[in-house]
């Protein structure tokens, strides 16, 4: 049974980013229930969330049903982790008080799971004095509070206040919720393509979001493992509690992977590393009129295949291949050549797979000759597949 995700939403401006909250909670199997403030509703419909999670959206204690509602209780026992996003002043202080005077305040004060807060606001009422003893009150009795992030606020003022990304949330969520089974495990992802400079402006590179690495990161983030993550440019946000080392070039990859390889248990290599960069690279921008037609490449070094020659028999090694042709047979080559214990083989000319979906359809290869097919699904449950798989290696190893 998946878990259940209880999220509150009052009356922040912050409220517009809930659906995008809702839709990755539900994509990584989360059943998500909503109760919204009466202000909350004058921010976003709560017809778009009832579509977005599938589940009927609660605004009012009392409704038109004309028999007693226990909602509020039922509510509260289903959830495995409740959430308050955007968390504003007035509603921080509502629980901080045991105040319960409307549906969303009735729910949390009968609530037994972890509450995690999100506040948002204006940085003024932020760092307003009684607003800091509320959350530091919450803090003390077991709430998780996250930091809001600094910038330009709706209010016109910048500083701290914006409401975390709902990456960021989801991240968290997922974090509090884990098994923690592979606590102690110390695992390197590398996540997101490359970029390999022409000149100043201009690069050659491919299509990677670094989506499917940074939900592997994430997942064993959540999981309790100690991760790092080396990333190219990334479409997506890193999750938090992690080690992020940001990269640009396949040898500043190589690099940075190497200086952290021998501290690792396992290392994942989900970056879409490029193949090739310019022989020569101009440090300012070349006028097209001054370009030759013709770019000479020299080989990048290849990372996984060098990580494959030099790991202990303790560590696991675990890459990607995203093909289009021959795909089976390429992928068991890969595998063996580079000393894999697990590849993750993508046929990126499937719909749903490969490049800046949200899904992927994966085949694991084995080194033990054994080969898994899944059928289309989120990139967070297929990096809890690889995770699993990581597991039983590790397992097996010590």
């Amino acid at each position: 049974m998946s878990a259940s995700v209880l999220l509150g939403i009052s009356g922040g401006i912050a409220a517009y980013k809930t659906p995008s909250l809702v839709r990755l909670l539900v994509q990584a199997g989360f059943n998500v229930h909503i109760v919204m403030t009466r202000a909350a509703t004058r921010f976003i419909s709560p017809l778009t969330l009832a579509a977005v999670s599938g589940n009927p959206v609660f605004d009012d204690m009392w409704g038109d049903r004309y028999r007693p509602s226990i909602e509020h209780i039922s509510l509260a026992d289903a959830a495995d982790i409740a959430v308050v996003a955007p968390a504003t002043a007035n509603i921080i202080g509502k629980i901080a008080s045991g105040i319960a005077d409307d549906m969303l305040t009735t729910v949390f004060m009968a609530l037994q799971c972890p509450v995690l807060l999100c506040p948002s606001m204006n940085v003024n009422m932020y760092h307003n004095p009684i607003v800091r003893g509320n959350i530091d009150k919450l803090v003390l009795l077991g709430y998780h509070v996250m930091q809001p992030e600094s910038g330009f606020l709706a209010c016109g003022w910048e500083g701290e206040g914006r409401m975390p990304e709902p990456e960021t949330i989801s991240a968290n969520i997922q974090q509090l919720l884990g098994s923690k089974d592979l606590e102690g495990e110390r695992i390197l992802v590398t996540a997101g393509p490359t970029e390999e400079p022409l000149d100043s402006v201009r690069f050659i590179t491919n299509k990677s979001s670094g989506k499917m690495g940074v939900a592997v990161a994430a997942r064993a983030a959540a999981r309790g493992a100690s991760v790092t993550l080396i990333a190219g440019p990334l479409k997506v946000l890193p999750p938090p509690g992690i080690k992020h080392i940001s990269v640009r070039t396949a040898v500043e990859m190589r690099d940075k992977v190497l200086e952290v390889f021998s501290g690792m248990d396992v290392v994942i290599k989900a970056a879409a590393v490029a193949d090739f960069r310019p022989a020569l690279t101009e440090s300012r921008k070349v006028k097209k009129e001054n370009m030759n037609s013709s770019i000479q490449l020299v080989k990048n070094p290849d990372i996984l295949r060098e990580l494959g020659q030099i790991k202990r028999n303790d560590q696991i090694l675990v890459g990607f291949a995203a093909e289009t042709d021959d795909v089976l047979e390429n992928g068991r080559a890969k595998l063996r050549e580079k000393n894999l214990d697990v590849l993750v083989l993508n046929d990126v000319s499937k719909p749903g797979a490969g490049f800046d979906y949200d899904t992927n359809i994966v085949r694991f290869l084995h080194r033990s000759g054994e080969e898994e097919q899944m059928d289309i699904m989120s990139k967070d449950h297929v990096a809890d597949l690889i995770l699993d798989r990581v597991k039983k290696l590790r397992q097996a190893s010590k």
